[in-house]
């Protein structure tokens, strides 16, 4: 049977099962769905199962389990590791949702619902890709299959499963579908990434709340002084000031910034898409560039004070920050953390005391397009949408690709199929059918192409 024809035959029961596991509210980041995260992978074995794998099963880790599954094709067989991740982001602020989050709905052509594209959605085009080439005849090597239930958290437990598990992980390449393309029409392949710093930020003056009336004017406001130390982390020109940070940031080359300039893009629709009237970012840089192959800095989240209802004259105790930075290869997390830290530090006046903890962060990622495995993906999405996918860096991170090729050895193809409007980590996130049904024929076609 043809690709594209077991996909049609089989269309509604992708969707169905794809919808089962949206079900789940497997939010990482709260307590109180420790459960359904347990949900959540025991329902993945049961997909993989029924999808081909001879084997599946819910592993235990120092956090949420990892689910591992492998299909055996042969001893002289080359070896795919698929990798992909169960958890997804907070649905809040729910008022913002048309539909309710985790129970999916299709609207014009689309699937809403939270982890719709990331990556759930992404996820199952890779499932159903490996059983449409299993069921067709056209899959040729082994497949192992690594989901794991804390990316969304930084994959705290990750690398140690990886360290225990090498063995049992050994594979030619890995294959993740957790990225975007340049558009519906415009395919692309991920060729790099990002890497990621992130930090809690708690600055503490006075013992107590006091009067404003009282206190004010006589006493540092936490607020103020945290607001002060933060904007004075990036200049006018969008450059970050803290001393060394740049030292070890690869200037683009002129091949390379040629090949982002050709990549397709509107400024003006980029602007109406996301409702600003003009963009900001490091002099010197197209915005492509910004956002792809140039550090920046955020600050992610800000409180403190009184928030409720009404006005509460109050000089707060303290002020809290979350704020991140987005790293470019050759760029390691725990040296930025360091300096970091130490700028803050000297930075803050002795009328506060300012804490700062790194909470996760890894290294950027770069994939040599001349890699077989590539080169296979790039045949893959050709057939799929009709055209020679771009070769693109991403702006975004995932931090365990970087991991997997210190603890593994192993390089990773980034084929992801998610698109800017399907508005992942944001309410109302999305995927078009017709992208979850190409993206499975793309990963089959990859199955068929791939020769090791």
């Amino acid at each position: 049977m043809a690709i594209k024809d077991y996909i049609e035959s089989n269309k509604t029961r992708f969707l169905e099962e794809l919808f089962s596991l949206i079900r789940i509210p497997s939010v990482s980041a709260k307590h109180e769905n420790k459960a359904d995260m347990l949900a959540c992978a025991h329902r993945w074995v049961e997909l993989l199962l029924s999808s081909g794998a001879q084997r599946a099963e819910v592993m235990p880790t120092n956090g949420n389990p990892v689910v591992f599954a492998e299909y055996h094709a042969g001893d002289d067989k080359p070896t795919v590791l698929v990798y992909a991740h169960y958890d997804v982001m907070p649905a809040e602020p729910l008022e913002l949702w048309k539909s309710r989050p985790f129970e999916p709905e299709i609207r014009d052509g689309r699937i809403y619902a939270r982890g719709a594209d990331d990556d759930k959605g992404q996820s199952m085009m890779q499932v159903k890709g490996f059983e449409t080439a299993l069921r067709t005849g056209r899959l040729d090597c082994n497949v192992k299959f690594i989901f794991e239930g804390e990316e969304e958290i930084g994959s705290p437990s990750l690398e140690q499963f990886c360290q225990t598990h090498k063995d049992l992980l050994k594979a030619d390449v890995i294959l993740v579908s957790d990225t975007s393309m340049v558009s519906a029409d415009v395919p692309s392949l991920t060729t790099g990434l990002r890497g990621l710093a992130y930090w809690e930020i708690e600055v503490t003056g006075p013992n107590r709340d006091l009067h404003s009336g009282h206190f004010g004017g006589a006493v540092a406001n936490p607020i103020n002084v945290l607001c002060k130390l933060l904007a004075s982390v990036t200049d006018e020109n969008g450059r970050i000031t803290v001393p060394g940070f740049y030292e070890d940031v690869e200037e683009l080359s002129p091949r390379e910034r040629e090949m982002i300039a050709r990549i397709p893009f509107d400024e003006e629709k980029y602007k109406a898409a996301i409702g600003v009237e003009e963009l900001f970012g490091e002099v010197g840089y197209s915005t492509l560039e910004r956002n792809s192959c140039r550090p920046s800095f955020d600050i992610c989240g800000i409180w403190g004070g009184y928030t409720g209802e009404g006005s509460k004259t109050v000089l707060p105790s303290k002020a809290y920050a979350k704020v991140s930075c987005r790293l470019v290869p050759h760029q390691q997390h725990e040296k930025i953390s360091r300096l970091f830290e130490d700028y803050l530090q000297a930075a803050a006046p002795k009328s506060v005391r300012i804490k700062i903890t790194p909470t996760h962060g890894g290294e950027g990622y770069v994939c040599p397009i001349d890699l077989p495995a590539y080169v296979a993906a790039e045949k893959a999405v050709s057939k799929a949408f009709g055209q020679t996918p771009l070769a693109v860096r991403r702006g975004g991170s995932i931090p365990i690709i970087s991991t997997f090729e210190q603890v593994l050895g192993i390089k990773t193809v980034l084929m992801g199929f998610g698109l800017e409007q399907n508005a992942i980590h944001s309410p109302n996130e999305s995927c078009a059918l017709d992208i979850f049904y190409k993206g499975i024929e793309a990963v089959a076609e990859f199955y068929q192409e791939y020769k090791g």
